[in-house]
């Protein structure tokens, strides 16, 4: 029989921050503690935020302060302050942070991200090596999509 969850708080202090592709995305709690979800506070400069990608999360952003850009499936987004967006699993998406940058919470369905984003920060210390964050996101499963062909 599994063990129980556990009520549990987590303070501000006891948050783990990670540098990823340029963003700050401190860990507010992971799946080894929730038994399921992650949360994350995401802060991204003007710009900043990942390339198309996906995973086998659902993922869900909350605004708190600034904009998002958020493309999935095809279709760009603009995410504001008190907005809500849900992209499911497996569906390509990516999103850029507006002019003054972007504050937000994400919620991921399953755990997975919380280590994807712990080793991109150890094994990368912030720089933007391509090769290092694609080889880090497939021992991840977080599939990067070749760029649409120009034609």
């Amino acid at each position: 029989m599994a063990a129980q969850p556990k009520v549990l708080i987590v303070k501000p202090t006891e948050q783990v921050p990670y540098r990823v592709v340029g963003e700050t995305i401190s860990c507010i709690i992971n799946a080894d503690l929730t038994g399921s979800y992650e949360v994350f506070l995401q802060t991204s400069p003007e710009g900043g935020g990942p390339p198309p990608h996906f995973h086998e999360w659902d993922e869900a952003y909350y605004m708190l302060e600034g904009c998002l850009e958020v493309t999935a499936d095809g279709q760009t987004r603009t995410v504001l302050p008190g907005e809500f967006l849900h992209v499911p699993h497996g569906v390509v998406h990516s999103f850029r942070a507006a002019k003054g940058g972007a504050k937000f919470i994400s919620i991921n369905s399953k755990g997975g991200a919380a280590k994807f984003f712990e080793d991109m920060d150890r094994e990368l210390a912030g720089e933007m090596d391509i090769p290092k964050i694609l080889a880090v996101a497939a021992r991840h499963n977080v599939q990067v999509p070749p760029p649409p062909a120009v034609q």
